[in-house]
């Protein structure tokens, strides 16, 4: 049995209909079914599935081992904290703006603190704010978001992923796929609001991408 099937059985058994987990996660149901050739889960996915559904066991999802659901004690001690003693991945009071406005800070040097939370305590990864709607549901105005900085050219990574793009201009956070013009992008809403669209910029704009590997509610 792999992780995609654990996954099958862990949406009937939570109730929730398929389409619904698919569109949360980020994956087409037909996609998710009929891809003989990832019969496992992307580590992106798993990150996301186990931060919105934290009773899930990652031990059960990965390797079948235990309970589905993981004990109450387990699940307050991987509860996420901050501290200052270097613990977890750091967390920079910096905005990706789920939009596509200029930027309101940059204030990248030093963190302000660290964010110990067990799932995103990989090296790389470090913590920035979610400010707009574009992305809701999947990512909400405020949410937390754990980045990863990736260094494949734009045009070579997964298409359909959610990455923070860095311009001279903006940090955003979207959907990215390769536009059928030469040398662009689309960058694409969550949010399905006429007040947003998608929009087409240049890869030469770009200076960094992030793989967005999930997001957290605010909590300090």
């Amino acid at each position: 049995m792999t992780s995609k099937d654990r996954i099958l059985i862990f949406i009937k058994e939570i109730g929730i209909k398929q389409t619904d987990f698919f569109t949360l996660i980020g994956v087409s149901a037909s996609n998710f079914k009929g891809d003989a050739k990832k019969s496992e889960l992307g580590s992106d996915k798993i990150v996301k599935i186990l931060t919105q559904y934290p009773n899930l066991s990652p031990d059960w999802l990965l390797l079948g081992e235990g309970n589905m659901l993981r004990s109450e004690d387990k699940k307050e001690d991987e509860l996420p904290s901050v501290n200052q003693i270097y613990e977890g991945a750091p967390y920079f009071n910096v905005d990706f703006i789920g939009g596509f406005d200029v930027i309101v800070n940059d204030q990248t040097r030093n963190p302000d603190f660290y964010i110990n939370y067990p799932p995103y305590n990989q090296e790389g990864v470090v913590w920035c704010n979610l400010t707009g709607h574009s992305m809701e549901p999947e990512i909400s105005n405020g949410d937390i978001i754990a980045l990863r900085e990736v260094t494949t050219p734009i045009q070579y990574l997964p298409a359909g992923e959610i990455y923070g793009i860095v311009t001279e201009e903006y940090r955003t956070v979207k959907r990215v796929r390769l536009s059928p013009k030469e040398g662009y992008v689309r960058l694409i809403p969550s949010n399905k609001s006429e007040e947003f669209c998608e929009q087409e910029i240049p890869i030469s704009m770009i200076l960094k991408v992030y793989a967005v590997l999930g997001s957290i509610r605010k909590f300090f």
